[in-house]
């Protein structure tokens, strides 16, 4: 049957991909979007977008019925699931089956089959893949039986994915803490609370095979990708070709993978994961049965439409591919961009981004949730956009992302780009001496070397470029509004411009349309204006050539961008209006603890009245798909508990008040 038209049961950028291939089959898209995404790019670049009605992921991205209905009112005649979500839920594929729409991924059964990681891990067994060793069952024979495996180990969900539900226990008091948290992420994530341990293999790589598989019992391979650098198991960066595997280990894990889903009768596009050991044995891992988020850097190798390939497939086409057609070439590398800020433990960063742009340069690739400002919302993963590079060899590849990472630029809220930066910069990642454990291993240095990086640019070109745009120091005849002309005048003095908690004393001295004279902190400099468009800004300082992105929050405060740092730059002569605000609070209370991100309280730990000690957990806030301990600082009594379970908060909700005692 051919597909016309194909609705896409997903959101952000993995939505705005699967329309790039859409409309480059000539084949209708159906964007469907929750009242929060009402102006999200997915949106706007479909041809067709239909409200989910209700609040909350269940009532709208994983509420099978109300999809499918809308798929049936568009006459749809495919529904697209991406990843997450849907993508991997067998009621979902056999929901489509039943009204005659074409699910574009595997079938229900292999969904069924693979999903379940303990099932998975029988099937691989069975068709000859290596796995670890591991225990299945409830808390309570876990718990009884995990003296049996060698320490550590991990607790997975059974039917977990994308880095979710899945913790190390290092030593054996710490398994009943962990398999309880685990077992409620596994139920609120994955709808199954079922978990199971294996044993964990130290320092491994995480090496994954693409595969395409028709419904005619053809299976091609891809490839390997490389996706050892993660963090709290969710992947960061990854590579393809793997640097670390040779010609004889990919065949060998190729034809794995193959034999694998030939035996399981799989279609569509998938991914084999495997654990690679420094002594040089894989053993299965799991089986993703959808498209993953990293399947750009094998697209840039093979040259290989994947979700091209899948919509084929689903037609009922045989491959077009034989193994013997796929060549890698050159070196892809990709960087996944999260709002969140690294040198705040990782915390997540939702919110609202007031200036968005994306590098632009034949070598890379961006996919992204935008391409203009817009709201990043706490409901879903922090993932906003993938920065993709390719090169003849890995080092000219690395190279091309730390230039695109430079050029890209997002301002209001928090995001990973410099902790990215500090990575690719480590000369044990240009080495490749990386493994799972390798962002753990260097964390202090990264988040040294990111605290430098600020450092290094120096302030005289935030400042610069601050006084060069700021609406307060522009020429009086250039200026259509009175106060700007007489706040000209003013300038003819000293104020202070803040950064952070730092004041930096300026002294404006003289002024032409794209020149103004100034001391800082008594060093007299000259910053001079070579072009303005569209936030980016190319000048100098005392002849020495400069570019910067610059937003605007207030008419006082600028956000300057040089390279990947950013500068909150606030001029304290003028008083803006989310200062304002602050002078209508009271001083915080000493002992009152707040919610450190817009969230939803999913545990309330204590009781009122109740002793904690000092690293005692007193609450847990989830913020996009994150859980995040609320920890006691020091010994104390609980006073009073200001919030319950299910409550939306944000970081001016007071959520406990403790009383310190001696």
């Amino acid at each position: 049957m051919k597909i016309n038209k194909v609705l896409i049961a997903n959101r952000g950028e993995i939505a705005n991909r699967i329309i790039r291939s859409l409309r480059q089959k000539g084949i209708i898209s159906v964007a469907v979007y929750a009242s929060n995404d009402q102006q999200s790019l997915h949106v706007e670049e479909a041809d067709e977008a239909w409200l989910l009605e209700g609040e909350g992921l269940r009532e709208t991205y994983l509420n099978i019925d109300q999809i499918i209905r809308i798929a049936l009112q568009s006459k749809a005649d495919a529904i697209h699931p991406g990843y997450g979500f849907l993508s991997e839920n067998p009621l979902f594929a056999e929901a489509c089956q039943k009204n005659g729409l074409i699910f574009i991924g595997p079938t229900a059964e292999t969904i069924r089959l693979m999903g379940n990681k303990v099932q998975a891990r029988e099937t691989a067994r069975k068709y000859g893949l290596p796995v670890t060793k591991g225990l299945t069952g409830d808390s309570e024979s876990l718990l009884k039986e995990s003296h049996t495996l060698r320490f550590p180990i991990l607790v997975k969900a059974a039917a977990g994915g994308g880095g979710k539900g899945m913790r190390i226990v290092k030593q054996p008091s710490e398994l009943p803490a962990v398999l309880e948290a685990t077992t409620r992420e596994a139920g609120k994530y994955f709808g199954n609370g079922t978990v199971y341990l294996e044993e964990f293999i130290e320092n491994p790589r995480h090496i994954e095979i693409q595969i395409l598989a028709d419904q005619y019992g053809n299976v091609v391979h891809l490839g390997e990708r490389e996706c050892s650098i993660q963090r709290r198991y969710q992947k960061i960066i990854e590579e393809a070709p793997s640097p670390t595997i040779q010609a004889d280990t990919r065949e060998k894990m190729g034809q794995a993978a193959v034999n694998l889903c030939k035996g399981i009768g799989y279609q569509s596009a998938g991914t084999i994961e495997f654990l690679y050991s420094p002594d040089g044995h894989f053993y299965f891992l799991e089986m993703n049965t959808r498209i993953q988020v990293e399947h750009p850097v094998t697209e840039f190798v093979t040259g290989i439409d994947i979700v091209a390939q899948q919509l084929r497939i689903a037609q009922g086409e045989s491959l077009d591919l034989r193994q013997s057609d796929i060549e890698l070439q050159g070196h892809a590398i990709e960087c996944r961009i999260y709002a969140e800020d690294p040198l705040q433990d990782f915390v997540p960063s939702p919110g609202q981004i007031i200036f968005y742009r994306e590098p632009e340069d034949r070598h890379l690739r961006v996919d992204s949730a935008f391409r203009r400002e817009g709201p990043v919302s706490a409901d879903y993963d922090p993932m906003i956009a993938k920065l993709i590079s390719h090169g003849a060899t890995r080092l000219e590849a690395i190279e091309r992302l730390l230039k695109g990472l430079k050029e890209f630029a997002i301002h209001g809220i928090r995001t990973n780009i410099t902790y990215l930066e500090a990575l690719l910069r480590l000369d044990a990642f240009g080495h490749n001496q990386i493994s799972t454990a390798f962002c753990e291993m260097y964390a202090s240095e990264l988040s040294g070397n990111i605290r430098a990086a600020v450092t290094s640019v120096g302030m005289k070109w935030p400042l610069a470029a601050f006084l060069l745009i700021n609406p307060g120091v522009q020429q009086p005849e250039k200026s259509q509004n009175i106060w700007q002309a007489i706040g000209y005048w003013r300038n003819h003095m000293r104020f202070g411009i803040r950064e952070s908690q730092t004041v930096y004393d300026i002294v404006v001295e003289e002024r032409s349309p794209d020149e103004i004279r100034f001391r800082l902190d008594d060093t007299p400099l000259i910053a001079k204006m070579i072009s303005y468009d569209q936030g980016k800004l190319r000048f100098t300082v005392d002849g020495q050539q400069q570019t910067a992105f610059v937003s605007g929050v207030e008419i006082s405060r600028l956000i300057v961008q040089i390279g990947i740092n950013q500068f909150d730059l606030r001029r304290c002569d003028q008083l803006a209006a989310d200062q304002m605000s602050d002078f209508d609070n009271e001083p915080t209370e000493k002992g009152s603890l707040f919610s450190p991100m817009p969230g939803k309280v999913i545990k309330v730990a204590v009781e009122l009245g109740q002793i904690v000690e000092r690293g005692s957990l007193l609450m847990i806030v989830e913020a996009m798909k994150m859980e995040n301990n609320l920890i006691a600082p020091q010994r104390s009594r609980v006073e009073s508990i200001r919030v319950k379970e299910g409550d939306t908060v944000d970081t001016r909700t007071q959520l406990i008040h403790l009383v310190e005692l001696d």
